[in-house]
């Protein structure tokens, strides 16, 4: 086994962007972890004494709840796994939160720190994207010696 092969390009994702990016994408899964198992927290009453537990919720918060619990877990291992579909339940459930409570304070309340945070941390992963996308188009247009 040789230990430096001539003509091969570096092993793909090796760099520092591409280690960021997996870094911060396990960080956004490890949230969605957390928040799926506080939204089954409450559906089981284990969380706020009991009050919030599915059968005491009205139907729209029931819907909400349980869709957001089972999406959050099955984002979180997507993203962790850094398979396709990760990032789209993520955005389906950060969007859905955002939904809720944006255009309908009246019913799941006002939590705009969770709002910001969505939306930060969605400009964070637009960007670590953009980024990836132009280091990849400039590495493929660079000039290699086995090209020629």
């Amino acid at each position: 086994m040789a230990i430096l092969q001539i003509g091969t390009t570096p092993e793909a994702g090796s760099g520092t962007l591409e280690a960021s990016f997996r870094l911060f994408v396990r960080l956004v899964a490890l949230g969605c972890l957390i928040a799926g198992l506080q939204y089954w927290g409450r559906l089981i009453g284990y969380s706020d004494g009991g009050q919030s537990r599915f059968d005491l919720l009205p139907h729209y918060w029931q819907f909400a709840a349980t869709s957001l619990a089972v999406l959050l877990p099955v984002a979180a291992v997507g993203l962790w796994m850094q398979v396709s579909w990760g990032p789209v339940l993520w955005v389906v459930a950060a969007g859905s939160e955002i939904v809720m409570h944006k255009l309908f304070p009246h019913w799941y309340g006002e939590r705009p720190l969770l709002v910001i945070a969505h939306v930060v941390v969605l400009f964070v992963y637009l960007g670590f994207r953009v980024a990836l996308f132009l280091k990849q188009r400039q590495d493929a247009l660079q000039v290699r010696t086995d090209s020629l």
